[in-house]
């Protein structure tokens, strides 16, 4: 063997396993980032396009999300609207078949879950509202397991030389998952019930799952920041009906949640909302975690 191709293999060696990923992954929102990372492993290599303390409703298509979305063989989105506003320029700009409306690379996951809150109406003089139902499903864990069933299906599908990598690390997954949602049983009852005033309404999910009671929502319309009369409004209305704490989500403005808090004693609860959203929140198992210890302190 010459030094010259001795020298190329140890470089080959060398290189990180994630350069030779049978899949690039482009995904709108970091918990399908973490989830396609744990069904593909050193299989694929996927970037989110938005963090957590971004709000994924709003983003710009820069340059650099061009390019990403140009090299992808898959886009993992939460749809329902969610990323109107941005994902279809993007796409359009790509100029990339792999991941098109309607092509195998294109992966919509509120398509796998049941939709809360679809709007009888829709009047955008009404706010944010979205047709198809409220987008952010992941704020139920119970949401989880249906979505990375059906990506690994679209995952073979792309990618068959890897279905029984992919099946195995599907079947290690949901068993790991099953086991946290028994944990997480257990450990939500005591927030069965739970009144609450959240900033948004991006808690539907999270709503159903932990029962918990909505008393009202900072927004005077969805997407529209709270107004003073609105503000004031509630807290008339808190001073006969009080909840037991005000949400709100890391990339919101915590400013109206603490106006609230501070002058009918209610405590503000921040919740990450999606990975990255608060420094323990990490991968999917601790966001849930993070989650429902921060509401458990408050009843504590």
């Amino acid at each position: 063997m010459s030094i010259r191709k001795l020298f190329f293999l140890m470089a080959l060696s060398s290189l990180s396993p994630s350069i030779f990923a049978d899949l690039k992954v482009f995904t709108c929102e970091p918990e399908w980032n973490a989830l396609v990372k744990e069904i593909g492993g050193d299989k694929v290599n996927s970037f989110s396009a938005t963090t957590g303390l971004q709000d994924p409703h709003h983003l710009q298509a820069r340059p650099s999300l061009i390019a990403k979305i140009r090299q992808a063989d898959l886009l993992i989105c939460t749809g329902a609207d969610l990323e109107i506003g941005w994902l279809p320029l993007l796409i359009r700009r790509s100029n990339n078949p792999k991941i098109q409306l309607g092509a195998t690379g294109h992966f919509i996951a509120t398509r796998h879950a049941r939709l809360l809150g679809r709007a009888k109406t829709i009047d955008r003089s009404q706010g944010d509202l979205h047709a198809a139902g409220n987008p952010h499903i992941q704020t139920n864990p119970k949401n989880i397991l249906p979505v990375a069933k059906a990506l690994t299906r679209r995952m073979i599908k792309l990618d068959s030389e890897n279905t029984a990598f992919y099946q195995q690390r599907l079947a290690d997954f949901t068993l790991r998952w099953k086991l946290a949602l028994k944990k997480w049983k257990v450990m939500t009852r005591p927030l069965h019930q739970l009144t609450i005033v959240v900033h948004h309404v991006s808690w539907d999910y999270l709503e159903d799952y932990l029962r918990l009671n909505r008393l009202d929502v900072l927004e005077d319309k969805p997407g529209i920041a709270p107004s003073s009369g609105h503000l004031s409004k509630l807290l008339n209305n808190m001073k006969t009906n009080p909840a037991k704490v005000i949400i709100h989500a890391a990339y919101q403005d915590e400013r109206p949640a603490q106006w609230l808090s501070d002058k009918t004693g209610i405590p503000v609860v921040k919740l990450p909302f999606t990975i990255g959203g608060t420094e323990a929140a990490t991968d999917l198992f601790s966001l849930y975690d993070e989650t429902f210890s921060l509401l458990l302190k408050v009843i504590e």
